[in-house]
């Protein structure tokens, strides 16, 4: 599937992944390739990517390595959206 991170300064990434967990308003939850749609908001946790996930260098600090050769992202809040096997997070 397909991730776009957008902060409103910048798109932190855009890569073909295996599965996002994102910290869900009623909890933590996971979208895998081919994942039914789904629009939520999303609350102050880490979104985990894994996957071979490609991100621009002037934005790699941002990200921390997580286990399983994941890539992690802390925010405060946002939205996602996951449709025709893309992925769009919006967060801030």
């Amino acid at each position: 599937m397909f991730l776009e991170i957008v902060t409103p300064e910048a798109t932190l990434c855009k890569s073909d992944v295996d599965s996002v967990l994102v910290p869900g308003i009623e909890g933590e939850f996971q979208m895998l390739n081919n994942h039914a749609p789904v629009v939520s908001s999303l609350m102050k946790g880490t979104i985990k990517i894994y996957g071979e996930i490609s991100i621009d260098d002037e934005y790699q600090d941002r990200f921390t390595e997580g286990k399983d050769n994941g890539k992690w992202l802390a925010i405060e809040s946002g939205t996602i959206e996951m449709n025709d096997n893309k992925v769009i997070i919006l967060v801030d």
